[in-house]
């Protein structure tokens, strides 16, 4: 099974969505940057509405949606690349994922204190890229030095020397690999030191209720940063989540709609995620259950 990770500064929402995403989560939300230091780990449905269409029409005795895997881990800060707040710990967990759920904080609260003191999205998603790109860029040049050497005396090496070139100029700078410009043969010949600002990005604007609907200034500087990654950016609230998960499907749908919504930004972040990870859905009913199952995008079911 594929997994997401959520990413981003300690007291962002990344727990409290979490929790959300998975109600059974066991991640304690505090208002403490280390609340959350091992990952937590989740197993949600993916929403498709197609499912109780079919199963309807076929009086199926069950509803099985498929599922993806979602990891809250801790929040990173300035200098984790050199283990400042646990950092090594937690830059090894997100290398495990296949894709990052960055979650940036887009409201104010005096009652949550902010770890640089000012509700600031792209100082915050620099902070992020930074230590990331510098974890990659020890990882990088480690790889070079040895690649070169190797290059010498085995000419397909080089293709490799290449991509780490063109991927440790951006590190540099602070930015992340995804965005170098590689061949195939680069991409593949890469692939396999599993650098983390390699893996696809969605960013998770976290507003305040009254922002939900129409998002806030905050929110379109993320979207400006956003098309740098060629991402997504999903509009939610993470308190507005924590909400829904005690009210029953009646109740979830006025609340929404008092908030100028048809759908809660939990959906929308799943189903960006899962296609974020190139998941795709086959559907298969009968009398005995309908049931969604994941593919590759490019498979034949």
């Amino acid at each position: 099974m594929l997994t997401a990770g959520i990413v981003g500064l300690p007291n962002v929402g990344k727990s409290t969505l979490f929790n959300a995403l998975v109600a059974n989560a066991k991640a304690t939300a505090a208002n403490f940057p280390f609340c959350t230091i091992e990952p937590n780990v989740g197993v949600v449905a993916v929403p498709d509405d197609r499912l109780n269409v079919l199963a309807k029409i076929v009086n199926s005795q069950a509803v099985v949606p498929t599922r993806m895997e979602f990891v809250d881990i801790a929040g990173l800060v300035k200098g984790a690349s050199q283990g400042e707040g646990l950092g090594n710990q937690f830059l090894s967990h997100i290398r495990e994922v296949d894709a990052i759920v960055h979650v940036v904080r887009c409201f104010e609260n005096d009652d949550i204190i902010h770890v640089v003191g000012s509700i600031d999205p792209l100082r915050d998603i620099d902070i992020i890229n930074l230590e990331l790109a510098l974890s990659d860029l020890s990882q990088v040049e480690r790889r070079i030095d040895r690649a070169r050497k190797q290059a010498r005396t085995n000419k397909e090496i080089q293709i490799e020397v290449n991509g780490l070139e063109k991927i440790a100029v951006l590190l540099n700078e602070g930015k992340p690999a995804r965005q170098a410009i590689l061949t195939e043969e680069e991409l593949e010949a890469v692939k396999g030191l599993g650098l983390v600002t390699q893996k696809p990005v969605i960013y998770a604007t976290n507003v305040s209720e009254d922002d939900l609907a129409t998002g806030n200034e905050q929110v379109e500087k993320v979207r400006e940063v956003a098309k740098l990654d060629n991402a997504q950016v999903v509009v939610i609230s993470a308190q507005v989540e924590a909400e829904l998960v005690d009210l029953s499907e009646a109740e979830r749908t006025d609340f929404l709609a008092s908030l100028g919504v048809e759908e809660g930004g939990l959906k929308s972040l799943i189903k960006a995620t899962y296609e974020l990870l190139g998941l795709r859905t086959y559907l298969t009913t009968g009398p005995k259950e309908t049931r969604a199952w994941t593919i590759k995008a490019g498979m034949s079911a």
